[in-house]
Formats: structure tokens, sequence, C-alpha cells
């Protein structure tokens, strides 16, 4: 029996705490809710169409509604509903984990499963500190994240995010993570103090801040370096060429671990199935989640380098770590039904073809005066916006609640698109849509914003 929508509303309102949220916000309105998806669309309660602008949160790969995806988790379901990964194997994983190693660069052959990013990145730290200390070196254990990156909202996670404001309310965190600057080119005047670098110039100074970190903590003490191949916190910065290579460069020099948190970026969403692929680097570890079953059902995984796992192969020695769902085995059906529609469907190949299209559409806003920059790869793209072009003068704080949480957040899903306003660096608007979203959403999309953005600056 289908509840009637009053109740469900009234559910939300009383029962539902609701994540990264202001409550505040819904005590005079009703919380948006959405009941069904198809293709690239959503719909709320009242029957109301809106264009998935950010595939659910950077996840819906394939699209809302795929009765393949839903059959394959019913199917598993009656057949293995659950089994662990403690010292047992199932089919799904077996096959998923060897399925994800024939697609992974390099010899990144062993995958510990999850059931979602955080976990993920988590896992990964955790790796990192227990191989050092069984190969001789046990003083490693720091980690080296980039300003304003997220990796997450565990413990150990949010140690390694560099967003402040996310963290100051759960302090002290997991000791031993050290920021450096990220690869906002557009910004790199500023963070650099050197006006005028190049992107390659500043690619390279980005990165051997890293190498002055490591030497500043002590090489002996470093355990690995995250980075996420296109950072989604402060609106999809890309790396500058040279960037992964120097990197690489470093990471091997010193013996840290380069872990590619590609909790975003793997599946399709820089139109490569992994996100270091896209450009051209090897990492020691890919953590990934989101897209890998396009939504159908939450798994994650750290995918490892073969020589980390040669540690734990004899012995006593044990990874005492992991997680009850890590695994799941209907989450593992989904996935790799999910892999079958990646390759039947091309749709590493459509984003590729698309991605030139999107961007021109994205980018034809310049000619607004609130749009600053606008970057990012595939089908993930930030807008920054700002007061003025000229100057790159951004928005104080005030000015950046009244844009994004005062107008731009609700008029944005109320013109019919569901993105993301953003304002945990300088304000962005993040476009992340379905992988197979084309021309006909990109025109919608950039209609919607066109619209929204205009009356937002007649509104500064």
């Amino acid at each position: 029996m289908t509840q009637p929508e009053s109740d469900v509303l009234k559910a939300a309102q009383d029962h539902l705490w609701l994540h990264f949220t202001r409550h505040s916000a819904y005590q005079q309105n009703e919380i948006p809710t959405i009941v069904r998806g198809e293709g690239s669309y959503i719909y709320d309660i009242h029957g109301k169409r809106y264009l998935d602008g950010l595939a659910g949160l950077f996840v819906v790969q394939a699209g809302h509604g795929r009765s393949e995806l839903a059959e394959a988790a019913a199917k598993q379901a009656q057949e293995l509903a659950f089994f662990p990964l403690w010292s047992y194997a199932h089919p799904k994983a077996a096959e998923l984990a060897a399925r994800l190693a024939e697609h992974t660069p390099g010899e990144l052959n062993r995958v510990f499963f999850t059931t979602g990013g955080g976990e993920a990145v988590e896992t990964a730290w955790k790796l990192a500190k227990q191989y050092y200390k069984l190969v001789g070196k046990p003083l490693k254990h720091k980690v080296i994240s980039r300003q304003i990156a997220y990796h997450g909202t565990p413990q150990g996670a949010l140690s390694i995010t560099g967003i402040p404001a996310f963290k100051q309310m759960f302090e002290p965190l997991v000791p031993g993570s050290v920021r450096v600057p990220n690869t906002n080119h557009y910004r790199a005047d500023e963070i650099t103090g050197v006006p005028g670098m190049s992107p390659e110039e500043y690619g390279r100074w980005a990165a051997d801040r890293v190498a002055q970190a490591i030497e500043m903590e002590g090489p002996d003490t470093v355990a690995a370096v995250f980075a996420e191949p296109v950072q989604n916190a402060g609106g999809c910065f890309p790396p500058p060429p040279g960037y992964f290579q120097r990197l690489r460069e470093i990471c091997d020099e010193y013996d840290v671990l380069l872990v590619s948190d590609e909790v975003i970026c793997a599946f399709g969403r820089l139109g490569t199935m992994f996100g270091g692929q896209k450009f051209d680097y090897v990492p020691d570890i890919i953590t990934c989640a989101k897209g890998m079953t396009s939504g159908y059902s939450p798994i994650g995984a750290a995918i490892v380098h073969e020589r980390l796992f040669e540690p734990f192969k004899g012995g006593d020695n044990m990874f005492a770590h992991g997680y009850t769902f890590g695994g799941h085995p209907v989450s593992a059906a989904v996935a790799l039904a999910n892999l079958d529609i990646f390759e039947r469907e091309d749709l590493l190949g459509h984003v590729t073809r698309n991605e030139p299209v999107f961007r021109g559409k994205l980018e034809s806003l310049k000619d607004l005066p609130i749009v600053g920059d606008v970057r990012g790869s595939g089908y993930f793209w930030g807008i920054e916006l700002v007061k003025d072009k000229a100057t790159k003068e951004t928005f104080n704080a005030d000015e950046s609640e009244r844009l994004i949480r005062g107008f731009l957040s609700h008029a944005l899903f109320d013109a019919g698109l569901y993105c993301r306003a953003d304002d945990r660096g300088d304000p962005v608007i993040q476009l992340s849509p379905p992988l197979i979203a084309g021309e006909k959403e990109f025109d919608e999309i950039e209609s919607i914003l066109r619209s929204v953005l205009t009356e937002a600056w007649k509104r500064l």
C-alpha cells in the first residue's frame, strides 16, 4: 500500500536527519522529496520533472530506471543475499575483483571491498601504515593531501580532508595529515604569489610543494599522498599538464605511496574507466565507489598494487580491517551488470565524444558577468562565480551565503535543474550528469543556468 503524499512528507519532516543539511531551511518549507528516476531525469513527489545534473551525487552513471540492474540485484538476493568476505569468498565478489583488475592500470590487482568511498579512503591509509611497518619502516604513517580537497567523513578520511569547516566540530582527529596547495590554476597568482604562471609551470610548482612537505615532515615519516585526478571540492580542479607525472616521480623518490582518490572520477566520469588513465599516471592505490554500481547498490573498494599485498601473503601477517557489508553479493552482482552496460553501450566512448560539446555549452556562459571560470574534464565540470571578472574578485562570506543558499540552490532546482551550488572554496556550480546524457540535456543545462545566473547577477 502506497503512503499518501502528506504522510511521506510529514515522516521526512519529523524523523529524517538529512546529511550535510541545515534543517532550519525546512522549518517553514517541505523537504524536496524525489520518488522516481528515468534516464537523465528525476521526479519529485508532486510529479515535477528535473534534469539530474549531478547524477545523484556523481553516482548514477548509467542513468535512472535501468531495469537490468534491479533484476541483477533481485536474482542475486534470491541465490545468496549475504555472506561476508571474512576468511571466505563468494562468486560475485571474486568475479568483480577480477573484472576490475582487467581495467586497472599497471599491477593494481588486489581489490579490498568496502561499502563506500570514505571507507575506501580509510582502508588505504590504514593499509599504508601497516605496509610500511611490515617492510621495516615503522615511522612512515603521515599523509599529504591538498587544500579544500574532500576525502570523506570517517575520522581518518576526515583528517585527510582539506576543508577546515568540515573538521572543526570533530577535533581532535587522527594525527599525521599535512596539507599542500591544490591545482586551481585560475587562482594560481594568489596561491603562488608569482603572477602569470603557465599551466605547466603551475603544475610543476604545485607538485614540488609535495616534495617540500615530505622534506619538512621527514621522508621516513610520510606514508602516502592522496590526490583526486580532478579535485571535487572547490569546483573541479583538473591537473595542469605534467602535474601527476611529477607527483609520481616525487613519490618514487621518497618511497611514498600515491593514492588516487577516484570515488568520483572512476567508472567513466572522465571518459576513462579509472581517472588516472585520463591523465596518464599509475598510482599505488585507487580508492573508488559511487559509479561502480551506478548507485543501484552501495559498494566501494581500495584497489591495490600487487607489491603492497606481498607482505600479507605469508606467515601470520593479517590486515586486521574489514566491513560487514564490504563486497556484498547483491552489490557485486549489480556492479558486474553495470560494467556490462558500460561495454554494451560504450559509455566511455560516449563521454569522450561528447566532452567537447558539454564543455562548449558551459563555456558559452562566460559571456555572463558573474561567470569567472569554467573547468573540468569528461562529464565533471565546475563554474566559478565572481564579483569582478577582470580582477577575479570573489564574494565575501555574507555575499556567498546570500548567493548560494539564499538564491542559487533553490532557484536552480525550481527551474528544473538538480545540481550543486557550493561554497567550500570560492562559490561554484558543479555539474556531473549521467553518462548517458547528450546534447539535448546539455542545451537544457545551459539554458537554465543562463536564466538563473542572469537573475542572480541582477540581485547582487
